[in-house]
This record gives structure tokens, C-alpha cells and sequence, in this order.
């Protein structure tokens, strides 16, 4: 059964319910009042009669008769103790019961019930005299009339309120459930289409208007998330795509000179010595570049639990093994104190990918400055800078820019940099100094120590942990 239905039913027997209780209340009560009506006549007419001297009866001839002043239209008759009627004072007989027996021998004092005769319907009083009893009764014909008028006019009013009821039931209903009905739309329409842009209308902040809040906002989550595995799955195939494209030219290369040394026949030495080189070479750049593309596929990865790391110290690391490969570049730092949350392997790979392409680019004889400040990572060559048509795609996998071409690399160091920021909750960018030379940035969320604190847990190298005071940035 569908819940709108038994929703106005629930309704329908709830006003049902109280209906009949208030008209069976308000029936007891009339009912009540209309017999308690005619029982104080009754009960006066008895007091008037023995006001009168009705107290007593002799013989046959010897009855007194009921006075004016005890009221009408009433029955009326006398009952001796040993119950034969004395006198009638009306044209109904009026029955001699055994209860009436009771008063009239003085065993019961008096008596008011219902007796019905000849098909009318009298209310009788019995109250005891001496050597007697007088029995006084009323018509209830009138009252009957009335109480059976009163529930009909309930019982029409029963079946008019519980209608009405499971009418307006049904409306309310159908107002209540209205944003309900919207939800199992959307959800129908979601399992059909797979369509998460639906959103259900908000009518009202009740309950069920809250229910629909939240089902917007749990589609909104369904479809960032979708979104971001969509774009994961576009981005792993275009890193396939891309990394099939990158290493067919080194693994052929590789193999044609693999196959020209196999084949032996009149190379010279120093052919052969170059083709020997060339081979080493290619393996090398082959090398690398499977480690970039394992890095970057590592990198899609959460990074777990991150620790309190001193990006200075990291920084430091990276400088040390930058002046270790390029002895003809001077590096020159300026390293403040900070903390950043992170893994201590991937932000010393990023920076690693920073110097690297600075010494690269940067002419000989000139200096390659680092700083590590409050922002992050500032580092700056003094090379020919980037060319303007390159600086929104350097950051992208395999891309060559113009200066870079010719250049050995993967195009892959730095996709790794803005990786590894992003997963850190930073960003890198890049831009042309106004005097030559280019400038990269790792902007991340850190916290500067304070001054002369030591180093926390430093990473390959960092010193022994000490108290600190610090301030998030």
C-alpha cells in the first residue's frame, strides 16, 4: 500500500476515533440530562403527594387520592403490601413486580426504573407508604424521540468528520510527501541516466526538507567524486598515451644499437666505442624516465600520514646534492626556519626537479638563488627565462618547452613538482624575473619557528629535535 495511502488512513481512524469518542461523550451527557429531567419530576410529584398526606392506606375505600399540587401528566397507582392494586389513577395498569413488592412490604424504601407497557415507554418511581406502596411513572416517548434524532445527526457527523478527515489526509499528505516523491524521481532518474546534476527542490526547513538537503548535498560529493575519478581515469590514459609515445624513441634507439653491436662486422673501435656510449646513455634516459613515470603514478597516491618536517632542512639536502652535480653553477641560499606537514621523499624529489632544471638552464658563471621563507620554496636562475607561450604548460606532462628542447629530460620533473605541492595542499607557479632568469615557487601551508629553535626529526641530515614556539602561516 502505498505510504500516501496509509497516511490518510492513519489520519481518516485517528479524527475517527476522536469523533466517536466525543459523540458518544456528548450522547451519554444529553441522554443524562433529559432522564435526570423527567426523574426530578417524578421525584417532586412524589414529594408533593406526601406534602399532601399521601403517607398512608386503609381499605379500598379508604385511598387518598393524589392532590393537584402533585403534578402531571403522570401514572399513578397504590399497591398494597400483599400487592394487589388499591387504587388506579390512571388508564395504564402499572406493573407489580417483585421489586415493587419490596416497597410496598417495607424492604426497600424506593424504586426508579424503566417499564415498558403496551409499547409505550415509562420511567417508574416507586416509594413506599404505610401498609403500602405508590408507584408514579412518566412517558419517555419524548426523550426516546429526541436520543434517537441525536445519534442519528452523531452518526451522520461520525461519517462526515472521518471522510472529511481521510480527505484532507490524503492532501496533507500529499503536500508532506511531495519533496519525498521528488527524491524517488531523482534517485530513478540518477539509476536511469547516471545523470548527478538533478537536485530536488527544498520546500520547506521540516524534517523532510532536511532529508532533501541532504541528498543534494550527498549528490554534490557524488559528483565531485566523480568527477575526480573521471579525470583520474582521463589522466592515467593520457600518461599512458603519453608515456607509450615517450619511450618508443629510447627503446629504439636502444635496440637499433643493440643490434648494429650484435652484428659485429667491421666496426672500428671507435664506432664501437660510441655506439657502447650511446647504448649507456639511452639506458640512462630510459632509466629516468621510468623512474619519473613511477614517481608520477606513486604520487596519485594519498600520502597517508604526514610528518612535522623542516622544509629548510630538506632544502638544504636537495642544495648540497644540486653542487655535487653541477660544480660550474653556485648556489646561493638563504633558509628560514619552517615546518611543513608532509612526507620528507617527495618534497626533496620536488626540490631536487627545481634545482636540477635551474642548473640547466642557468648560464655558467652565474648563481642559481634559493630561499626558503614563510611562502615555501622561492627558487630563481639567471638563465633565458621561459618563453611566454610555455608558462601556462610547463607544469604539464612531457612538455618540452622551447628553451628545453635539445635538452636531455622526460618532460616529467616539473608534472612531479606541481604534484607533490598540490598533495601537500600548496601550488607552484612560475614566472620570468624582470632582469632575466626564471622563478618557481612551492607555495605551502608551513609554520615558521622561532628564532634559535632547533630542528624537528630533521630528514638525511636535519638536527636532533628540540623545544620550539611556532605559528601557522
Amino acid at each position: 500500500m502505498p505510504l500516501r495511502r496509509r497516511l490518510a488512513i492513519a489520519a481518516a481512524a485517528a479524527v475517527g476515533v476522536a469523533i466517536v469518542l466525543v459523540a458518544i461523550v456528548s450522547y451519554m451527557v444529553v441522554r443524562a440530562q433529559l432522564r435526570g429531567q423527567v426523574d426530578d419530576a417524578l421525584t417532586a410529584q412524589a414529594a408533593n403527594a406526601q406534602r399532601a398526606g399521601f403517607r398512608a392506606i386503609g381499605g379500598a375505600d379508604n385511598v387518598p387520592t393524589l392532590p393537584p399540587s402533585a403534578g402531571g401528566p403522570a401514572y399513578a397507582q397504590v399497591v398494597s403490601s400483599a400487592g394487589g392494586v388499591v387504587y388506579n389513577f390512571g388508564d395504564v395498569p402499572l406493573p407489580v413486580s417483585a421489586s415493587v413488592l419490596a416497597v410496598a412490604q417495607g424492604r426497600s424504601k424506593t424504586l426508579m426504573t424503566d417499564v415498558t407497557i403496551d409499547g409505550s415507554h415509562l420511567r417508574l418511581l416507586v416509594f413506599g407508604v404505610q401498609n403500602g406502596a405508590v408507584e408514579l411513572a412518566r412517558p419517555l416517548d419524548g426523550v426516546d424521540r429526541v436520543l434517537s434524532n441525536l445519534r442519528l445527526i452523531l452518526l451522520l457527523l461520525c461519517a462526515a468528520g472521518i471522510a472529511l478527515a481521510a480527505m484532507l489526509g490524503r492532501m496533507a499528505a500529499r503536500r508532506v510527501l511531495t519533496p519525498l516523491a521528488d527524491v524517488a524521481r531523482a534517485a530513478e532518474h540518477i539509476g536511469e541516466t547516471e545523470d548527478l546534476t538533478t537536485r530536488i527542490h527544498v520546500r520547506a526547513d521540516d524534517e523532510v526538507g532536511q532529508l532533501a538537503t541532504r541528498f543534494n548535498a550527498m549528490l554534490d560529493r557524488l559528483e565531485s567524486s566523480r568527477a575526480a575519478v573521471d579525470e583520474s581515469v582521463r589522466a592515467q590514459r593520457q600518461l599512458v598515451a603519453d608515456a607509450s609515445h615517450e619511450l618508443r624513441t629510447p627503446v629504439t634507439s636502444l635496440r637499433t644499437n643493440v643490434e648494429v653491436l650484435l652484428q659485429g662486422g667491421t666496426l672500428s673501435d671507435d664506432d664501437r666505442e660510441r655506439l657502447l656510449a650511446d647504448v649507456v646513455e639511452q639506458s640512462e634516459e630510459l632509466s629516468a624516465l621510468v623512474g619519473d613515470l613511477i614517481e608520477l603514478a606513486r604520487g596519485d597516491q594519498p600520502i597517508g600520514s604526514p610528518d612535522d618536517v623542516r622544509l629548510d632542512g630538506i632544502v638544504e639536502e636537495a642544495v648540497d646534492r644540486a653542487r655535487r652535480n653541477a660544480p660550474g653553477i653556485e648556489f646561493h641560499t638563504q633558509l628560514e626556519p619552517v615546518v611543513v606537514d608532509g612526507v620528507p621523499e617527495r618534497l626533496l624529489r620536488a626540490v631536487n626537479n627545481l634545482l636540477d632544471n635551474a642548473a640547466r638552464h642557468t648560464h655558467p658563471g652565474t648563481a642559481v638563488d634559493v630561499r626558503v621563507d614563510a611562502t615555501g620554496v622561492r627558487i630563481r636562475d639567471h638563465g633565458d627565462g621561459v618563453d611566454p607561450q610555455d608558462l601556462p604548460h610547463v607544469f604539464d606532462r612531457f612538455y618540452r618547452g622551447v628553451n628545453s628542447r635539445g635538452r636531455q629530460g622526460s618532460g616529467l620533473g616539473l608534472a612531479i613538482v606541481r604534484q607533490v605541492a598540490e598533495q601537500h595542499g600548496g601550488s607552484v607557479t612560475a614566472a620570468n624575473a624582470p632582469d632575466g632568469g626564471a622563478v618557481f615557487e612551492i607555495r605551502l601551508p608551513v609554520e615558521v619557528e622561532s628564532a634559535g629553535a632547533d630542528s624537528i626529526g630533521g630528514f638525511a641530515g636535519g638536527k636532533s629535535a628540540g623545544p620550539l614556539e611556532s605559528s601557522r602561516v
